[in-house]
C-alpha cells in the first residue's frame, strides 16, 4: 500500500479498540444483568425480559443508525480538515436523535401493552404481566438513550473511546447495584430490572452531553439550547442514517417474528432463546467493537479520498476481528453448560439452551465477522443503500421465511429457528465481502 498522510498506526487502532471492546463487554453485561438477575423470580420473569427485549431492540438499533449516520458524516468532515461542518453535523445529530426518540417514547408508552399483545398474541399471563412491567421504564429511558448514543458515536469518531468506556462502567455499577437493590431489597421484579436501566442511562447521558458540548473537543457542540436547524446537513447524515435505520428496523422486526415463532414452541423455548441471544452477543463482542472503530477510521479515510488506506484498514480490521472472535467463540463455547446454569431453567430449557449455544458459536467463529462487520466498512464509506438492500433480502427470505419452514413445518422447533438464521448469515457475509473486495464503496463517500 502506497504511504499516507492519513495512515493509523497500531498504537491507535489499539487505543481506539481495547475501549471499545471493554464498553460493549460492559454494554452486554447491562441486558444479561437484567436477565440473570430478574431470574430470581422465576422463569416467567426471564421470558418476560426476553421478548421486551426483541421489541425494545428494534428501536434501540433505530436510534443507533441517526448516531451512525452523524458520526460517519463527522468522521468524513475530519478527514476533510472541516472541523467546523463536524462539530454543525454533531449539532443536527442531537437535536435529531432526541426529537425521534421522545416521539417513539411517547406513543410506545400509551399503547405498550397493546403492542406486546398484538406482536406476540397468547403467552402466559405472568410472562405478559413480567414484560410490561419491565417495559414501562425501559421505554421513558428512550429519549436518553438516544442523546447518549448520539455523544458517545461523536468520541468514537474522534478516535476518544476511552471516555466511552468509562461511561459504561458507570451505568454498568449503577444498573447492577439497581437491580441488587429493586429486585432482592424492595422486591420489585422485572419493574425494578427496567427501573435500575433508567437510573443509570439518566446519569451517563447527562454526564456525556456536559463533555460533547465543551469547545475544547475537537468535535462539539456549541449553544445547544439554541436550535439551528440545517436542512442540507440533516440529508448528509439522513443519506447514512435512513438507510441503516430501515435496515435496522426490517432486520429487528424480522427478529420479532422469529421471537413469535419462537414463542409458539413454548416458555421452555422462550427462555432458551433469551440464553441463546445473551451468551451470543458475548461471543459478538470483538466484532462489534471494530464494527464501531471503523466509523472512524475508514470514515476519515474515505473523508480525505484515501481509499487505499480505508481497504487496508478494512481488511487489516476483519482479521483483528477473526483472531478475537476465535478467541471469544471458545471461551463461551467451553463455559456455555455453566453459565446456562445461571439462568435458573427447567431441564427442558437447559438442555435446548446448550445445544443451541454450542450450535451457534461455531457458526459465529466462521462466518459472523463477513455478515456484521465487514458492512460497518461500507456504511462508514457512505454505501449503506447497499447494506440495506442486502440486508432486507436476505432477512426476509433466510432469517424469517426459512426459520418458520424448519422451525414450525418441518418440526425442528427452536434448533430450526437457528438454522434458518445461520443461512441468513452466510447469504450477507458473502454479499457484503464481494462488495468490499471489488470497490464500488469508493464512490460513496457523503461529503
Amino acid at each position: 500500500m502506497q504511504q499516507t498522510s492519513l495512515i493509523f498506526d497500531n498504537r491507535y487502532l489499539f487505543n481506539l479498540i481495547g475501549p471499545l471492546l471493554i464498553e460493549t463487554l460492559l454494554s452486554v453485561t447491562i441486558g444479561m444483568m437484567d436477565t440473570i438477575m430478574v431470574a430470581r423470580v422465576g422463569e416467567y420473569a426471564v421470558s418476560g425480559v426476553s421478548l421486551v427485549d426483541a421489541v425494545s431492540n428494534l428501536f434501540i438499533f433505530l436510534l443507533s443508525a441517526f448516531a451512525t449516520g452523524g458520526a460517519v458524516v463527522a468522521s468524513q468532515y475530519l478527514g476533510k480538515k472541516d472541523e467546523k461542518n463536524s462539530c454543525f453535523a454533531a449539532k443536527q445529530l442531537i437535536y435529531l436523535a432526541f426529537a425521534f426518540s421522545a416521539i417513539v417514547s411517547i406513543v410506545l408508552f400509551i399503547f405498550r401493552e397493546a403492542a406486546l399483545d398484538m406482536i406476540y398474541g397468547t403467552i402466559d399471563e405472568d410472562v405478559m404481566e413480567s414484560a410490561v412491567d419491565y417495559f414501562t421504564p425501559i421505554l421513558i429511558s428512550y429519549p436518553f438513550l438516544a442523546l447518549l448514543n448520539s455523544a458517545n458515536a461523536l468520541f468514537r469518531a474522534m478516535g476518544k473511546s476511552r471516555i466511552t468506556m468509562v461511561v459504561s462502567m458507570i451505568m454498568n455499577a449503577i444498573n447492577i447495584s439497581g437491580n441488587a437493590f429493586f429486585i432482592y431489597v424492595l422486591d420489585m421484579g422485572t419493574f425494578g430490572a427496567g427501573l435500575a436501566s433508567l437510573i443509570s442511562r439518566i446519569v451517563a447521558c447527562v454526564f456525556m452531553l456536559y463533555k460533547i458540548t465543551r469547545v475544547k473537543e475537537t468535535i462539539h457542540v456549541e449553544h445547544i439550547f439554541h436550535v439551528e436547524i440545517s436542512v442540507q446537513m440533516l440529508r448528509r447524515i439522513m443519506r447514512i442514517a435512513l438507510p441503516s435505520g430501515i435496515e435496522n428496523c426490517i432486520f429487528h422486526i424480522g427478529k420479532i417474528l422469529v421471537s413469535s415463532t419462537v414463542a409458539s414452541f413454548g416458555t421452555a423455548s422462550i427462555a432458551a432463546n433469551a440464553v441463546f441471544n445473551a451468551l451470543g452477543t458475548f461471543a459478538n463482542i470483538p466484532g462489534t467493537a471494530v464494527g464501531m472503530a471503523a466509523v472512524a477510521v475508514i470514515g476519515q479515510c474515505c473523508g480525505a479520498r484515501e481509499y487505499k488506506a480505508a481497504s487496508y484498514y478494512g481488511w487489516k480490521l476483519l482479521a483483528l476481528t477473526y483472531v478475537m472472535m476465535g478467541i471469544t467463540s471458545a471461551v463461551m463455547y467451553i463455559l456455555t453448560p455453566e453459565l446456562t446454569l445461571l439462568y435458573n431453567l427447567s431441564d427442558t430449557a437447559y438442555q435446548l439452551a446448550v445445544e443451541s449455544v454450542h450450535l451457534n458459536m461455531v457458526q459465529t467463529l466462521l462466518f459472523w465477522p463477513l455478515a456484521f462487520t465487514v458492512p460497518n466498512f461500507l456504511r462508514a464509506a457512505g454505501d449503506a443503500k447497499y447494506t440495506m438492500y442486502v440486508s432486507m433480502a436476505s432477512m426476509w427470505i433466510f432469517r424469517v421465511l426459512l426459520s418458520r419452514i424448519l422451525g414450525v413445518y418441518f418440526g425442528l422447533g427452536f434448533i430450526g429457528v437457528c438454522w434458518g438464521m445461520f443461512v441468513d448469515w452466510y447469504c450477507r457475509g458473502l454479499f457484503y465481502t464481494v462488495r468490499f473486495f471489488k470497490g464500488k464503496w469508493k464512490t460513496k463517500t457523503v461529503v
